[in-house]
């Protein structure tokens, strides 16, 4: 572990707050402790590693055995002794995070619920789809920061232990987002039963990494996308190799070297590995599959150089606790919304009728604040994602398509929404026509009730949305909601005759009086 310098006395005055991120890795346990100003800017004070095998054992028999486990409380009983010199006194200044070694394994509740009674300590497992939310919100703001590469199409991949996230950017925009089922310490764990020579061995490894790659090619072109690479490893070739950082983003790496490096660093064993860089076991394990995986990325696209960037999921993370909440911010939503455009597209949705329900739903949503009483700015989001892809059921077949919806986007991925945040969607735009939500429903009964309550209020409100543009012809543009007594009068001064909208919303405002004890009207005022 590295020696720490001394705690920073400054941390004990009440214009900074410290704060600390722990990354629980495939094949190592990272500590980054900050403080944070009083204008929310971020100074790092140190950083600790320490190797664990967590990968090997997931990865290999999907069970973290006892002596591993005992492995990380050790190691993380080690780091809170060090934030005890940093007088943390308060569990919402660390935050505790896990990846794909931990998220995967089949006894993970009892390494959560070991490491929680030995230290306190509560780890939270994160999806694909929160990491990829914070590489974007971390990474972004450091693209326009560098015009240049901001305005060039750019794949951001990060080779794990268990596996591999890319993020697919074109003119700032997220056209592709995936966790694949490719790291480094799997695929070393794929050659370790072979007995063969070293050309054979890369040719399998090779193969595995090219099946993963087959599957973005489609969205990329190929001499015209730049390659930004994140992780440990990557990093660390770079620190090896002749480099140059043109800007604050990244250095730049030439391929060729890289080429010649990984050459070397697989035909080396483990031990001559570690003599020779001074490597943990498990970064040393990692480093020859995770380059080759880069190399194969540049060499798919074209590129003659390779992007290294020092962001890390801590920093990232860090960040996000100095701005003491969960970021939503209006860039991050929109790239959310594309995604949900570019799912729906793939199915062929009306796209004037999706967006313009979208913007209804939107507006509903904010004139019924009082009613619904749904704070929390994600419920807004679900809202306007669910409007967007409720009648991509209709690419299967017109009969029950919003069952045929409900699966679609169950199975489906969205930039930026988890597979919780997901399945809300999922059902708001299942119950946008026909029966109300009934706990024998696929998905629905699984829910809290809270979540039940949410789905209901929104699906509502899409109703009345999809029902006000039922012409298709997005002529009802800026509806107003009053509530008189028991009614909820929606008043429309942009188009006279509401006949058609009328009929629909007797049709489909029975789950909105249900939900809200309201019964809607739609009135038309000169």
């Amino acid at each position: 572990m590295n020696t720490p310098a001394k705690p920073n006395p400054t941390i004990l005055q009440d214009r900074v707050r410290p704060v600390a991120v722990i990354d629980i890795g495939a094949s190592s346990i990272r500590m980054a402790i900050a403080e944070i100003k009083s204008d929310g800017s971020v100074r790092i004070l140190e950083r600790l590693v320490q190797g664990v095998s967590l990968g090997k054992d997931t990865f290999t028999r999907r069970v973290i055995r006892k002596s591993t486990i005992e492995e990380c409380v050790r190691v993380l009983r080690a780091y809170q002794q060090k934030l005890r010199e940093y007088q943390f006194t308060q569990d919402d200044q660390i935050r505790v995070v896990a990846t794909s070694a931990v998220r995967e394994a089949t006894n993970r509740l009892r390494f959560l619920d070991r490491v929680y009674i030995a230290t306190g300590l509560t780890v939270e497992p994160i999806n694909e789809a929160e990491i990829a939310r914070i590489t974007y919100l971390g990474i972004q703001p450091k693209l326009e920061a560098a015009p240049t590469l901001a305005n060039k199409a750019t794949i951001i991949a990060e080779v794990g232990g268990g596996t591999t996230d890319i993020l697919i950017l074109k003119d700032g925009d997220v056209v592709h987002s995936h966790n694949y089922r490719l790291g480094s310490l799997r695929l070393r764990e794929t050659i370790k039963s072979l007995r063969s020579d070293l050309e054979k061995v890369r040719g399998v490894m090779e193969s595995h990494i090219d099946r993963t790659l087959d599957e973005i090619q489609e969205h990329v072109d190929v001499g015209k996308t730049q390659l930004l690479a994140l992780g440990g490893d990557i990093r660390f070739a770079a620190s090896q190799l002749s480099s140059k950082s043109d800007t604050k983003l990244a250095k730049t790496v030439s391929v060729s070297e890289l080429r010649m490096f990984t050459a070397e660093i697989l035909k080396s064993d483990v031990d001559r590995i570690i003599e020779r860089y001074h490597l943990s076991l498990p970064d040393a394990e990692s480093l020859g599959p995770a380059l080759l995986a880069y190399l194969r990325m540049a060499d798919r696209i074209g590129a003659e150089e390779i992007l290294v960037s020092d962001f890390t999921l801590r920093e990232a993370v860090l960040h996000e606790m100095a701005a003491r909440r969960f970021r939503w911010s209006e860039e991050f939503q929109q790239q959310i919304l594309k995604s949900a455009l570019e799912l729906g597209l793939r199915y062929s949705i009306n796209e004037p009728h999706a967006l313009h329900v979208a913007k209804l739903a939107q507006s509903l949503f904010h004139e019924l604040a009082e009613e619904h009483r749904l704070t929390d700015p994600r419920y807004e989001l679900i809202l306007r994602v669910a409007a967007v892809v409720h009648e991509a059921g209709l690419f299967i077949s017109t009969r029950g398509y919003h069952k045929h919806t409900h699966y679609l986007v169950s199975n489906s991925e969205i930039f930026g929404l988890s597979p919780a945040n997901l399945q809300l969607v999922a059902l708001v735009a299942r119950y946008h026509r026909r029966a109300s939500p009934k706990a024998t429903h696929e998905g629905y009964s699984v829910l809290t009730r809270r979540q039940r309550i949410v789905v209901s209020k929104l699906a509502a409100i899409l109703r009345v949305a999809d029902a006000l543009d039922h012409s298709r012809s997005q002529r009802i543009k800026e509806p107003q909601c009053e509530v008189q007594g028991r009614r909820l009068v929606v008043s429309v001064s942009d188009v006279e005759d509401v006949s058609l909208e009328q009929l629909e919303l007797r049709q489909k405002g029975a789950l909105f009086e249900e939900t809200y004890g309201l019964q809607v009207l739609l009135r038309h005022i000169r």
